[in-house]
């Protein structure tokens, strides 16, 4: 009885982990900094990751993997089938890190994380995050 007691729980447990990992998604979280702080130049922006993998665009496009882009001040892309623009306000990290240094004038701003495939075409639905910070 104390056996079939055991396998009852330890399947119980695996169930429930697998139900929670399945329940979190993809996502995406800015962990540096923190919405609404205030912060000095340059800001250092770190990213993290939960579901998917981060690694370098030159490995291509690889189910669940790809690399960060920062978008500051911007809205998200209107059409998610399309490679992310390179400019001041569209920042890759094409090479796989987790966080970049961003030189912002003084001010308010919004930082949107938006995580990609190695095309740099973003994951719909979009896996992204949002933190407005102000820099003095």
């Amino acid at each position: 009885m104390h056996k079939f007691s055991v396998n009852i729980l330890a399947a119980l447990a695996i169930f429930l982990f697998t139900a929670c990992t399945a329940y979190a998604g993809n996502s995406v979280t800015i962990s540096s900094p923190p919405n609404g702080a205030t912060v000095t130049g340059p800001v250092k922006v770190c990213l993290e990751t939960h579901g998917v993998e981060v690694e370098p665009a030159k490995k291509g496009v690889n189910k669940g993997k790809g690399h960060h882009h920062i978008l500051v001040d911007t809205d998200l892309p209107k059409d998610l089938s399309k490679p992310i623009g390179k400019d001041a306000q569209h920042i890759h990290m094409g090479d796989g890190s987790t966080c970049k240094e961003l030189t912002l004038a003084a001010g308010k701003h919004t930082i949107r994380a938006l995580f990609a495939t190695g095309n740099h075409v973003p994951y719909d639905p979009a896996i992204t995050a949002t933190a407005e910070i102000t820099v003095k």
